[in-house]
């Protein structure tokens, strides 16, 4: 800590999800001590980055692509239970078999540039003053609510993706499921077994996706989302360039018509939803599984955005500033992205410290 009450650190990591977690482990690998030349800074109370909020109905069979932290795997995990317990207890182990102490609960609320070349990094446990930032904050705390005419008047229960109990808290009622992602189906087929009727509402046509979906096919989609990063829009997920995995459970459900899609409503009635064709649905819940924003507004001193509205990266800097890396964000959104992109971020890191080295008297 310098005469101003401010800690001295070479690098803060934001965020201990799979992509802070990766971010930790790369730079203690490469010679940085935790609490001396790094730290690494959460706002949740407990491990687990955003895995801990999943719902409970989402056991860890029901998983889609875990990719095990860099140094150590994920063994003899049970299938049926939740997947918020399997992953946060790994990533708890994870953080004391490496020793990352990762600061928590810390809520991060700025970060702005400093003196001597120095970004600051405003928080609830007190100021860092750091050489590099790694922003590893990911997307679940910017759940997206769209806006349509009316639903300030629906008198019945909207809920996101975000808090979602489970399907048993909507048995008997009759449930619109918005959204064409992964969450949104499964949603849809869990809460359609305890409903009393599910109506399913999509922007678009889902796209259903037949075989295999190899290492060739999963560069091209990465490449799409990258593409967007790098003209400076706001990324796009992974999976909505991949499409929907035919699994026998949705060919199931789309045999029994639960999975049959409508187009968007045009607005939302005291009791439901309507179109402007003329045709309604009654409904006792609006559940939006629509997806998340990048948590990215405690960047906003730096001024990183592009006219686009997204922050324009190369690998994983960010264009307009050397000193900041966005790790878990755009193409490395996917766990096994994110193992890559912490290890890329050091070592981009590691060239930049040495470049430019510390101030005399720092």
């Amino acid at each position: 800590m310098n005469d101003f009450g401010v800690h001295d650190v070479d690098v803060v990591v934001i965020g201990a999800g799979q992509a802070g977690l990766s971010a930790a482990y790369h730079l203690r690998r490469t010679g940085l001590e935790p609490d001396r030349d790094f730290v690494v800074l959460d706002h949740a109370s407990r491990p687990g980055g955003a895995w801990q909020f999943r719902w409970p109905s989402l056991t860890y069979g029901k998983v889609h692509g875990m990719h095990a932290l860099p140094g150590k795997e994920l063994t003899a995990a049970d299938p049926a239970r939740p997947s918020s317990e399997v992953i946060g207890g790994y990533f708890a182990d994870y953080e004391e078999t490496f020793d990352l102490r990762v600061h928590r609960p810390v809520d991060v609320t700025a970060v702005r540039e400093g003196e001597g070349g120095r970004l600051l990094v405003e928080t609830s446990e007190g100021t860092y003053a750091t050489r590099a930032l790694i922003n590893a904050t990911g997307t679940w705390d910017r759940p997206f609510w769209p806006r349509y005419q009316g639903q300030e008047t629906f008198r019945g229960r909207q809920l996101h993706t975000a808090n979602y109990p489970g399907p048993q808290e909507f048995a008997g009622q009759r449930v619109v499921v918005v959204g064409g992602g992964a969450s949104g189906t499964q949603h849809l087929m869990e809460i359609a077994e305890v409903a009393a009727e599910t109506t399913w509402v999509t922007r678009r046509e889902p796209v259903w996706r037949e075989g295999p979906f190899g290492e060739e096919q999963g560069r091209a989609a990465v490449a799409l989302v990258e593409d967007r990063v790098r003209r400076g829009l706001p990324p796009q997920s992974v999976v909505s360039v991949t499409g929907l995995p035919l699994s026998d459970a949705i060919r199931d459900a789309r045999e029994r018509g639960i999975l049959d899609r409508k187009p968007m409503f045009d607005r939302i009635t005291p009791t439901g939803v309507a179109w402007d064709d003329g045709r309604t649905v009654d409904a006792d819940v609006i559940l939006w599984a629509t997806g998340f924003r990048a948590a990215v507004d405690h960047l906003a001193p730096l001024r990183l955005r592009e006219p686009g509205g997204g922050i324009r990266v190369e690998g994983t800097r960010a264009v307009k500033d050397e000193r900041v890396h966005l790790v878990g964000y755009g193409p490395s959104a996917s766990t096994i992205g994110a193992n890559r992109a912490g290890r890329a971020a050091v070592t981009d890191i590691r060239r930049l410290l040495a470049r430019t080295p510390e101030p005399v008297g720092a």
